[in-house]
């Protein structure tokens, strides 16, 4: 496996740009090409980023504290992350593939999905390496966002040399579509960005379709989980079922957005982070009083409000009289 590019690769395929299309043969042969070599983490595992994440999660896993706590598997990228300064050890040839398909035409960017394996916990005072290497590049492909190549990477992370768990990483190079014939001014108002459903969470998004917010139950532990995942954080069964949410709920925290302006809502506006009777949280709109009247502790009531003629939202309408 060689590292980067050479000046006869380059050429190729800038030829290629030149004729007005990348061809795929060209694009492959960046395919198996280092992309970081022995790279390192800016910080060892450690046990205030995990009390963060767990925060930020909800995950109460007894697992991740202590003094044998270990760091949620899902944490195995964040190690990994450069930040704004980037990471050492990276080669030319991840950069040199963007700015090929860049020149192609291909300037946006979006990321797609992520899939991880987890083979050893990681630990408070490990230090992690990674490599990573350009997997594959698809064909021309065409999506509702627009026409690209779909990128995937893969990246090995080690801890104490040995390997803790493989990181494969898939985003999509694109030239966005092009848009529709002018709508008349009182059609203007942009459509609301499409939740994205999958395998795992199809359930809910059926469930909304019928106006009921479902909450999925562990069959193992009995636990209560929400957003809707694949297995259970509190221990790691894969077996669930779903219950009914009643609707009730209150304000646990919220931020009141005005900026930046999106074309498919009205700032301001509140996002709110609700604590439903079953103890979960979701976040969502809080409607039905001023977003400056929106409290901490607020009771609200849950409601379906749609935004479109082909999307229907969970929203939570604060309760009469309920002001704190």
């Amino acid at each position: 496996m060689s590292v980067g590019t050479t000046g006869r690769e380059r050429g190729q395929a800038a030829e290629a740009v030149g004729r007005g299309a990348l061809d795929h043969e060209d694009l492959r042969t960046f395919e198996g090409r280092v992309a970081a070599t022995a790279a390192e983490g800016k910080d060892r595992v450690n046990e205030a980023m995990i009390r963060h994440w767990c925060e930020a999660m909800g995950d109460t896993n007894p697992a991740y504290e202590g003094p044998d706590a270990i760091a949620p598997p899902t944490m195995l990228q964040a190690w990994t992350m450069g930040g704004l300064s980037g990471n050492e050890g990276r080669s030319a040839a991840f950069d040199d593939l963007l700015g090929l398909l860049d020149a192609a035409g291909y300037t946006s960017v979006v990321a797609t999905d992520c899939e991880q394996e987890y083979l050893r916990p990681l630990r408070p005072g490990d230090a992690v390496t990674f490599d990573a290497v350009i997997e594959s590049v698809s064909p021309l492909k065409t999506t509702k966002l627009g026409t690209g190549h779909f990128v995937t990477t893969r990246m090995d992370v080690r801890a104490g040399g040995e390997l803790a768990g493989t990181h494969r990483f898939r985003i999509l190079k694109y030239t966005p579509a092009a848009r529709g014939p002018a709508r008349p001014d009182d059609a203007k108002k942009k459509l609301r960005p499409r939740p994205v459903v999958n395998r795992d969470n199809a359930g809910f998004w059926a469930g909304v379709a019928e106006h009921r917010l479902l909450l999925q139950r562990c069959g193992g532990c009995r636990t209560l989980r929400f957003p809707w995942l694949p297995g259970c954080n509190g221990c790691g069964g894969q077996e669930w079922d779903t219950v009914e949410a009643s609707g009730e709920g209150t304000v646990f925290s919220y931020v009141v957005m005005h900026h930046p302006p999106f074309p498919a809502f009205d700032p301001p506006y509140a996002v709110g982070l609700v604590e439903l009777a079953e103890g979960v949280r979701i976040v969502s709109n809080v409607v039905g009083v001023p977003c400056d009247k929106v409290r901490i502790g607020m009771p609200v009531r849950l409601e379906f409000l749609r935004v479109d003629e082909e999307l229907e939202l969970p929203v939570f309408r604060a309760v009469e009289g309920g002001e704190v």
